[in-house]
Protein backbone atom coordinates (compact mmCIF):
# COMPACT_ATOMS: atom_id res chain seq x y z
CA UNK A 1 0.00 0.00 0.00
CA UNK A 2 1.43 3.21 -0.83
CA UNK A 3 0.99 6.91 0.71
CA UNK A 4 -1.55 7.89 -1.43
CA UNK A 5 -3.57 4.64 -1.29
CA UNK A 6 -6.87 5.41 1.34
CA UNK A 7 -7.06 3.07 4.36
CA UNK A 8 -10.73 1.47 4.05
CA UNK A 9 -11.87 -0.71 6.88
CA UNK A 10 -14.44 -3.01 7.00
CA UNK A 11 -16.68 -4.28 3.97
CA UNK A 12 -16.97 -2.51 1.14
CA UNK A 13 -20.82 -2.92 -0.36
CA UNK A 14 -20.44 -6.33 -2.28
CA UNK A 15 -19.05 -7.63 0.21
CA UNK A 16 -21.52 -6.71 2.81
CA UNK A 17 -24.52 -7.45 0.54
CA UNK A 18 -22.64 -11.50 0.34
CA UNK A 19 -22.45 -12.19 3.79
CA UNK A 20 -23.98 -15.52 5.01
CA UNK A 21 -27.54 -15.49 6.37
CA UNK A 22 -28.39 -17.04 9.86
CA UNK A 23 -32.06 -15.86 9.41
CA UNK A 24 -34.76 -17.34 7.11
CA UNK A 25 -35.04 -14.89 4.09
CA UNK A 26 -38.42 -13.48 4.08
CA UNK A 27 -38.44 -13.43 7.58
CA UNK A 28 -39.59 -9.79 7.49
CA UNK A 29 -42.19 -9.55 4.62
CA UNK A 30 -44.47 -7.10 4.95
CA UNK A 31 -42.72 -5.49 7.53
CA UNK A 32 -42.12 -1.81 7.34
CA UNK A 33 -38.02 -1.02 8.98
CA UNK A 34 -37.01 2.75 9.85
CA UNK A 35 -33.25 3.03 10.10
CA UNK A 36 -31.14 5.95 10.60
CA UNK A 37 -27.54 6.99 9.98
CA UNK A 38 -28.24 4.11 7.31
CA UNK A 39 -25.88 5.61 5.11
CA UNK A 40 -22.36 4.03 6.11
CA UNK A 41 -20.96 1.46 8.60
CA UNK A 42 -23.45 0.00 11.01
CA UNK A 43 -27.00 1.72 9.97
CA UNK A 44 -25.92 0.35 6.70
CA UNK A 45 -25.09 -3.36 7.82
CA UNK A 46 -28.34 -3.46 9.72
CA UNK A 47 -30.75 -2.15 6.56
CA UNK A 48 -28.76 -4.57 3.83
CA UNK A 49 -29.82 -7.33 6.22
CA UNK A 50 -33.18 -6.24 6.84
CA UNK A 51 -33.42 -5.75 3.07
CA UNK A 52 -32.52 -10.05 2.22
CA UNK A 53 -35.00 -10.52 4.70
CA UNK A 54 -37.62 -9.10 2.89
CA UNK A 55 -38.25 -5.40 4.56
CA UNK A 56 -39.45 -2.62 3.37
CA UNK A 57 -37.37 0.80 4.85
CA UNK A 58 -36.95 3.80 5.71
CA UNK A 59 -33.45 4.93 5.63
CA UNK A 60 -32.61 8.65 6.86
CA UNK A 61 -29.52 10.39 8.08
CA UNK A 62 -27.56 13.79 6.64
CA UNK A 63 -26.10 12.43 3.66
CA UNK A 64 -28.30 12.49 0.62
CA UNK A 65 -26.21 11.11 -1.32
CA UNK A 66 -24.34 7.97 1.21
CA UNK A 67 -28.48 7.46 1.78
CA UNK A 68 -29.18 7.31 -1.91
CA UNK A 69 -26.09 4.87 -2.63
CA UNK A 70 -27.20 2.73 -0.27
CA UNK A 71 -30.87 2.79 -1.73
CA UNK A 72 -29.64 1.20 -4.92
CA UNK A 73 -28.18 -1.49 -3.05
CA UNK A 74 -31.45 -2.38 -0.59
CA UNK A 75 -33.75 -2.56 -3.74
CA UNK A 76 -30.85 -4.89 -5.43
CA UNK A 77 -31.16 -7.04 -2.05
CA UNK A 78 -34.40 -7.69 -2.41
CA UNK A 79 -36.41 -4.76 -0.15
CA UNK A 80 -39.67 -4.30 -2.13
CA UNK A 81 -39.71 -0.89 -0.96
CA UNK A 82 -37.46 1.86 0.21
CA UNK A 83 -37.98 5.85 1.47
CA UNK A 84 -35.63 7.80 1.76
CA UNK A 85 -35.18 11.00 3.55
CA UNK A 86 -32.59 13.23 4.33
CA UNK A 87 -33.37 14.09 8.25
CA UNK A 88 -31.47 16.18 11.33
CA UNK A 89 -32.76 13.88 13.49
CA UNK A 90 -31.80 17.01 16.67
CA UNK A 91 -34.78 18.50 15.39
CA UNK A 92 -37.64 17.23 16.84
CA UNK A 93 -40.17 18.76 13.48
CA UNK A 94 -37.56 17.17 10.95
CA UNK A 95 -38.40 13.77 12.74
CA UNK A 96 -42.00 14.39 12.47
CA UNK A 97 -41.47 15.12 8.94
CA UNK A 98 -39.63 11.88 8.47
CA UNK A 99 -42.97 9.98 10.11
CA UNK A 100 -45.31 11.41 8.09
CA UNK A 101 -43.57 10.98 5.16
CA UNK A 102 -43.16 7.29 6.08
CA UNK A 103 -46.76 6.56 6.87
CA UNK A 104 -47.63 8.55 3.59
CA UNK A 105 -45.57 6.28 2.06
CA UNK A 106 -46.29 2.83 3.85
CA UNK A 107 -49.18 3.31 6.68
CA UNK A 108 -46.86 2.13 9.07
CA UNK A 109 -43.79 1.56 10.75
CA UNK A 110 -43.30 -1.48 12.28
CA UNK A 111 -39.43 -1.97 13.69
CA UNK A 112 -37.18 1.56 14.66
CA UNK A 113 -33.57 1.10 14.56
CA UNK A 114 -31.74 4.42 16.42
CA UNK A 115 -28.37 4.12 15.17
CA UNK A 116 -27.60 7.53 14.20
CA UNK A 117 -25.14 9.58 16.15
CA UNK A 118 -21.88 9.55 16.86
CA UNK A 119 -18.27 10.88 18.49
CA UNK A 120 -14.77 12.19 18.36
CA UNK A 121 -11.86 11.27 20.50
CA UNK A 122 -10.62 13.96 23.06
CA UNK A 123 -9.49 14.39 26.51
CA UNK A 124 -12.57 14.88 28.83
CA UNK A 125 -10.84 17.94 29.75
CA UNK A 126 -10.48 19.38 26.45
CA UNK A 127 -14.04 19.02 25.22
CA UNK A 128 -16.12 22.04 24.37
CA UNK A 129 -19.17 23.39 25.15
CA UNK A 130 -19.73 23.31 21.78
CA UNK A 131 -18.57 19.56 21.35
CA UNK A 132 -20.20 18.18 24.08
CA UNK A 133 -23.87 19.82 23.23
CA UNK A 134 -22.89 18.13 19.47
CA UNK A 135 -22.49 14.77 20.64
CA UNK A 136 -25.18 15.18 23.40
CA UNK A 137 -27.92 15.95 21.19
CA UNK A 138 -26.99 13.81 18.56
CA UNK A 139 -26.62 11.02 20.41
CA UNK A 140 -29.23 11.77 23.21
CA UNK A 141 -31.98 14.19 22.51
CA UNK A 142 -31.98 12.86 18.77
CA UNK A 143 -32.34 9.14 19.97
CA UNK A 144 -34.82 10.73 22.37
CA UNK A 145 -37.18 12.24 19.49
CA UNK A 146 -37.08 9.41 17.28
CA UNK A 147 -38.44 6.61 19.85
CA UNK A 148 -40.97 9.22 21.08
CA UNK A 149 -42.68 10.06 17.63
CA UNK A 150 -42.44 6.11 17.08
CA UNK A 151 -44.25 5.34 19.91
CA UNK A 152 -46.54 8.04 20.08
CA UNK A 153 -47.78 6.99 16.22
CA UNK A 154 -48.05 3.26 17.54
CA UNK A 155 -50.31 4.38 20.83
CA UNK A 156 -52.47 6.19 18.63
CA UNK A 157 -53.03 3.96 15.89
CA UNK A 158 -53.53 0.63 18.38
CA UNK A 159 -50.37 -1.46 17.09
CA UNK A 160 -47.05 -2.71 18.72
CA UNK A 161 -43.48 -2.15 17.84
CA UNK A 162 -40.27 -2.65 18.23
CA UNK A 163 -37.42 -0.38 18.77
CA UNK A 164 -33.63 -1.00 19.07
CA UNK A 165 -31.08 1.84 20.09
CA UNK A 166 -27.65 1.51 19.15
CA UNK A 167 -25.70 2.81 22.14
CA UNK A 168 -22.04 1.76 23.46
CA UNK A 169 -20.13 0.11 25.95
CA UNK A 170 -20.22 2.07 28.89
CA UNK A 171 -20.05 0.04 31.86
CA UNK A 172 -16.81 0.69 32.51
CA UNK A 173 -15.98 3.78 31.30
CA UNK A 174 -14.83 4.60 28.16
CA UNK A 175 -11.57 7.31 28.15
CA UNK A 176 -11.66 9.51 24.64
CA UNK A 177 -15.22 10.05 24.45
CA UNK A 178 -17.02 10.96 28.00
CA UNK A 179 -19.98 12.45 25.86
CA UNK A 180 -20.30 9.85 24.20
CA UNK A 181 -20.31 7.47 26.83
CA UNK A 182 -22.79 9.73 29.10
CA UNK A 183 -25.06 10.17 26.30
CA UNK A 184 -25.23 6.69 25.72
CA UNK A 185 -25.66 5.61 29.19
CA UNK A 186 -28.48 7.97 29.06
CA UNK A 187 -30.15 6.47 26.34
CA UNK A 188 -29.90 2.83 27.92
CA UNK A 189 -31.69 4.19 31.27
CA UNK A 190 -34.11 6.27 28.94
CA UNK A 191 -34.87 2.90 27.34
CA UNK A 192 -35.21 0.39 30.14
CA UNK A 193 -37.68 2.94 31.93
CA UNK A 194 -40.15 3.17 28.64
CA UNK A 195 -39.75 -0.17 27.91
CA UNK A 196 -41.93 -0.39 30.86
CA UNK A 197 -44.00 2.73 30.43
CA UNK A 198 -44.59 1.75 26.67
CA UNK A 199 -45.42 -2.24 27.72
CA UNK A 200 -49.02 -1.37 27.71
CA UNK A 201 -49.35 -0.73 24.42
CA UNK A 202 -47.01 -3.52 22.91
CA UNK A 203 -43.84 -1.38 22.26
CA UNK A 204 -40.58 -3.32 23.10
CA UNK A 205 -37.21 -0.96 23.28
CA UNK A 206 -33.90 -2.44 23.60
CA UNK A 207 -30.44 -1.56 23.46
CA UNK A 208 -27.54 -2.87 21.74
CA UNK A 209 -23.87 -1.68 22.79
CA UNK A 210 -21.53 -2.67 20.07
CA UNK A 211 -17.82 -2.92 20.87
CA UNK A 212 -15.06 -2.36 18.78
CA UNK A 213 -16.57 -2.78 15.68
CA UNK A 214 -14.44 -2.50 12.51
CA UNK A 215 -16.07 -0.20 10.01
CA UNK A 216 -15.43 3.13 8.18
CA UNK A 217 -16.25 4.94 11.26
CA UNK A 218 -12.45 3.20 12.24
CA UNK A 219 -11.13 6.40 10.09
CA UNK A 220 -12.10 8.61 12.86
CA UNK A 221 -9.03 7.45 15.20
CA UNK A 222 -5.50 7.42 14.94
CA UNK A 223 -3.69 5.24 13.58
CA UNK A 224 -1.79 4.70 17.21
CA UNK A 225 -5.49 3.77 18.79
CA UNK A 226 -6.45 1.73 16.12
CA UNK A 227 -3.38 -0.64 16.13
CA UNK A 228 -4.44 -1.44 20.02
CA UNK A 229 -7.98 -1.92 20.22
CA UNK A 230 -8.23 -5.63 19.49
CA UNK A 231 -6.24 -5.68 22.33
CA UNK A 232 -9.44 -4.30 24.05
CA UNK A 233 -11.90 -7.55 24.61
CA UNK A 234 -10.42 -11.34 25.59
CA UNK A 235 -10.96 -12.31 22.38
CA UNK A 236 -8.00 -10.35 21.14
CA UNK A 237 -9.82 -9.04 17.67
CA UNK A 238 -12.83 -7.01 16.41
CA UNK A 239 -15.50 -7.62 15.72
CA UNK A 240 -17.88 -6.10 12.13
CA UNK A 241 -20.77 -5.06 11.55
CA UNK A 242 -22.69 -7.61 10.15
CA UNK A 243 -22.17 -8.82 14.10
CA UNK A 244 -24.30 -5.83 15.04
CA UNK A 245 -26.89 -6.30 12.28
CA UNK A 246 -27.83 -10.18 13.33
CA UNK A 247 -28.04 -8.99 16.98
CA UNK A 248 -30.72 -6.05 16.08
CA UNK A 249 -32.17 -8.68 13.77
CA UNK A 250 -33.18 -11.30 16.62
CA UNK A 251 -34.36 -8.24 18.67
CA UNK A 252 -36.61 -7.12 16.31
CA UNK A 253 -38.06 -10.48 14.87
CA UNK A 254 -39.67 -13.35 16.50
CA UNK A 255 -36.62 -14.56 18.40
CA UNK A 256 -36.73 -11.67 20.67
CA UNK A 257 -40.54 -11.07 21.02
CA UNK A 258 -40.26 -11.37 24.83
CA UNK A 259 -36.69 -9.21 25.24
CA UNK A 260 -37.87 -5.97 26.77
CA UNK A 261 -35.58 -3.80 28.34
CA UNK A 262 -32.52 -4.99 27.63
CA UNK A 263 -28.90 -3.73 26.63
CA UNK A 264 -27.01 -6.73 24.24
CA UNK A 265 -23.29 -5.92 24.11
CA UNK A 266 -21.41 -7.25 20.99
CA UNK A 267 -18.16 -7.00 22.69
CA UNK A 268 -16.47 -10.19 22.86
CA UNK A 269 -16.68 -9.91 26.17
CA UNK A 270 -15.02 -6.10 26.38
CA UNK A 271 -16.34 -5.05 29.71
CA UNK A 272 -15.55 -7.91 31.30
CA UNK A 273 -11.62 -7.92 30.64
CA UNK A 274 -9.44 -5.44 28.02
CA UNK A 275 -8.60 -1.87 27.94
CA UNK A 276 -9.68 0.54 25.48
CA UNK A 277 -8.37 4.13 24.56
CA UNK A 278 -9.50 6.02 21.91
CA UNK A 279 -7.04 8.82 23.00
CA UNK A 280 -3.25 8.41 23.31
CA UNK A 281 -2.65 6.55 26.40
CA UNK A 282 -1.36 8.78 29.30
CA UNK A 283 1.98 7.75 30.39
CA UNK A 284 0.64 7.19 34.28
CA UNK A 285 -0.84 4.07 33.35
CA UNK A 286 2.55 2.69 31.66
CA UNK A 287 5.09 3.66 34.23
CA UNK A 288 3.21 5.03 37.04
CA UNK A 289 3.76 8.56 37.01
CA UNK A 290 1.93 11.38 37.46
CA UNK A 291 0.45 13.97 34.90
Amino acid sequence: MTAETPVSFGFDDAALAALPLVYQPGLFDGQVVMVSGAGSGIGKAIAFLYARLGARLVICGRDRAKLDACEAWLRRLGSPDVLVQPTDIRRSEAVAQLFDAAYQRFGRVDVQVNNAGGQFPKAALDISPKGWKAVVDNNLNGTWFMMHEAAKRWRDAGKPGSIVNIVLTFQRGFPGVAHSCAARAAVTYLSKTVAVEWAPYGIRVNCVAPGVIESSGFAHYAPEARAKFSRGNPMLRHGNVQDIANAVVYLTGPSGDFVNGELLNVDGGGILWGELWTIPKPAYFNAGQTP
